[in-house]
């Protein structure tokens, strides 16, 4: 076990302080079905992204499928909405069943409202085309995850989910019409491992591994992101507390991109209030995150409310509300 533990630590100094021989390329435009990269979840985007070892509950599918095998209770449930620009907006949500002894199973979905676009086409009129109504453009994706702690300080878990994205259609010059619909099944992969010193825990996660995807003769790969990390509760150095001051790190490596640094950090008040703030390193337009999470017990029952804003500089701000029920 020690030598898995240096192991992890190796790795995870690697990616912090080398630097790739292709760092200075930007990897644009190379996948599809975008809206699987998109922060799922008030609380996760709070901290910037950086939620791989800090999911234990039914977000964690969206993050790192290891994690919810250390939901304590029975069941989790939340649901989530992020307004996006240009009138997108993004549903998200899922549940979690604690198994015992034989782990934790989960269902999860996000779908993505493109908003409304009206279709055109050629034609000789004095506009030079025509209208052929609304387009029925969309995409969702649906998963069932499954995570169990192998021993005391290793968890794994997976994840199997069907995308699908549909961009209407088109009418080709032989009068043929063309729906532009993709489909298909994608899996993630985490670990969690803890290596004994106080709260400490180091993971890594794969997401989005799949064949490709093709558009009638393009074809594309999907967001494919390897992750790793760490998370700790730094207040353990003050011994026994009632609150806790949780602070995360996730080194990303996207298919579609240069290396991204993740870091977030939450302070929770007697479990009951949470603020939580966090930065995104090297992206475009995202940035700073922050927002506030509360916490409440009715009739045995814990209800929670999460609220988080992202600066995207020059786009202005995304805000995310969410709701999660545990019993």
């Amino acid at each position: 076990m020690r030598k898995l533990t240096l192991f992890l630590v190796i790795i995870f100094l690697c990616t912090l302080f080398i630097e790739p021989s292709h760092a200075g390329l930007k990897k644009l435009a190379q996948t599809g079905l975008q809206f699987l990269k998109v922060d799922v979840g008030a609380r996760a985007a709070a901290m910037g992204g950086a939620f791989m070892m800090t999911g234990d509950d039914a977000n964690a599918m969206f993050y790192n499928p290891a994690g919810i095998a250390f939901m304590q209770n029975n069941v989790d449930f939340f649901v989530t909405r992020t307004k996006w620009f240009a009138d997108i907006s993004y549903d998200a949500g899922g549940v979690v069943k604690n198994m015992g002894n034989w782990g934790s199973i989960g269902v999860s979905f996000i779908t993505c409202d493109y908003g409304d676009f009206i279709g055109t086409r050629v034609a000789t009129t004095e506009k030079g085309y025509v209208e052929t109504g609304m387009l029925d453009i969309g995409a969702y994706a649906v998963g069932f995850t499954y995570a169990k702690s192998l021993t005391d300080k290793f968890t794994v878990g997976g994840q199997i989910k069907f995308a699908m994205q549909h961009l209407g259609e088109n009418l080709l010059e032989n009068g043929e019409t063309i729906d532009n619909k993709v489909s298909g099944l994608a899996y993630d992969f985490g670990t969690v491992f803890y290596p004994g010193y106080k709260s400490l825990r180091l993971g890594m996660t794969v997401r989005n591994f799949s064949p490709q995807f093709k558009y009638q003769t393009t074809a594309f790969q999907l967001p494919l992101t390897f992750t790793i990390g760490f998370a700790m509760d730094v207040l353990d150095f003050m011994g026994e507390h009632q609150n806790s001051l949780l602070i995360a790190f996730d080194a990303v490596h996207p298919r579609d991109y240069t290396e991204r640094i993740h870091v977030g950090g939450e302070y929770w008040f007697m479990d009951m209030f949470a603020i939580r703030a966090g930065y995104k390193f090297n992206y475009d337009e995202e940035s700073l995150t922050g927002g506030v999470g509360f916490k409440s017990n009715l009739g045995g029952i814990d209800v929670k409310i999460g609220y988080s804003y992202s600066d995207f500089g020059v786009f202005d701000a995304v805000n995310r509300i969410s709701l999660g029920i545990t019993f």
